[in-house]
């Protein structure tokens, strides 16, 4: 299992970087909140380029680009040191172990609050902002109370990368999978946003870092129902646009008025972290019951779409979800 890092090991990260806010906040006179954009990446130099690259045509530019390298072997560090003319600060920030997104998310999140940012944009490597994205995160200022985001959608298909989860007084909370579907408005009710979430300093320090030992396949569901859970509003910004590739075999259906989806074909590490963190997710969110229903349903999909040879990973995968096991999984899966 992952050892956790601490915040006096992050302190010592933060301070052995960079300066003080005095040094990275140049603009003395101005009101303007100070933006970092956070993402995690290993072994998609060219990928995180592109972010970056999408990043530098903001109309509205970020001040700081914090990017968490889980020990890249391609050279990530260096490829993206060697980016030129950077309207913004770039920090590669090498992590000591590959502790997967959630594990990279929360050390640069937690560094770039440390350096004085007013909020952070939570971005993946493979998610590239529109020019117009974060201007329009902003306009108008931030609400300390509100955590914004924008919109997903898959170049491949046009429409959003995943469902969308909106809420209107007609139809209450329902999902949306394409842009003509937004209620009307600028920002939209929202729920169970990650990438492309603007988190503001406030939300984090009401609900405290993102859970870096789910690894991955979870943070993006986890934090958002903290933010939920806390009282903080979700808004989907219509003018806020990111080009993200979506998942290709996704399995949607509805039971019980609940949603319901299955990724099949996916990695045994992929799938092992998606069946374990639901489970473990689903026991902290509604009990044990939900937790075995949940443990149910995944073995129903898995004996249809991928097989019963998947069954032993599966069976690993909910009892160290149910026994709250997580971390990095150090032995094969």
């Amino acid at each position: 299992m992952l050892t956790d890092v601490t915040s006096s090991e992050l302190k010592t990260l933060q301070n052995g970087l960079i300066g003080s806010l005095e040094e990275l906040d140049t603009r003395t006179d101005s009101k303007e909140p100070i933006i970092a954009v956070v993402f995690a990446t290993m072994n998609r130099r060219e990928t995180a380029a592109s972010c970056i690259h999408a990043l530098m045509k903001q109309t509205r530019l970020p001040d700081l680009v914090l990017v968490a390298d889980n020990c890249s072997i391609d050279e990530t560090a260096q490829f993206l040191e060697a980016i030129q003319n950077l309207p913004f600060r770039l920090i590669i920030h090498p992590m000591i172990e590959n502790r997967g997104n959630a594990g990279g998310v929360e050390e640069v999140m937690e560094m770039a609050f440390g350096l004085g940012a007013d909020a952070v944009w939570i971005l993946d490597d493979d998610s590239w902002p529109r020019a117009d994205a974060l201007r329009a995160m902003v306009e108008g200022g931030l609400d300390s109370n509100v955590v914004r985001h924008a919109l997903q959608i898959d170049p491949k298909t046009g429409r959003f990368t995943w469902p969308l989860q909106v809420y209107t007084d007609n139809r209450g909370w329902h999902l949306i999978w394409e842009m003509s579907s937004l209620p009307i408005g600028e920002r939209i009710l929202s729920r169970i946003s990650w990438t492309g979430a603007l988190l503001p300093r406030h939300v984090r320090e009401v609900i405290g870092p993102v859970n870096g030992n789910l690894f991955i396949r979870g943070e993006d569901e986890e934090y958002p129902w903290r933010i939920e859970k806390a009282g903080f509003k979700q808004e989907a910004v219509r003018h806020a646009i990111l080009d993200h590739p979506g998942p290709e075999h996704v399995i949607h259906f509805q039971l019980l008025g609940k949603n319901f989806f299955y990724e099949h074909g996916l990695a045994d590490w992929k799938y092992y972290y998606k069946v374990r963190n639901m489970v473990w997710l689903k026991r902290q969110k509604s009990g044990h019951l939900q937790a075995l229903t949940t443990s149910f349903v995944y073995f129903v999909f898995t004996c249809i779409f991928d097989g019963h040879q998947r069954l032993p990973l599966l069976r690993r995968a909910v009892i160290d979800g149910f026994y709250s096991r997580l971390g990095k999984f150090t032995t094969p899966l």
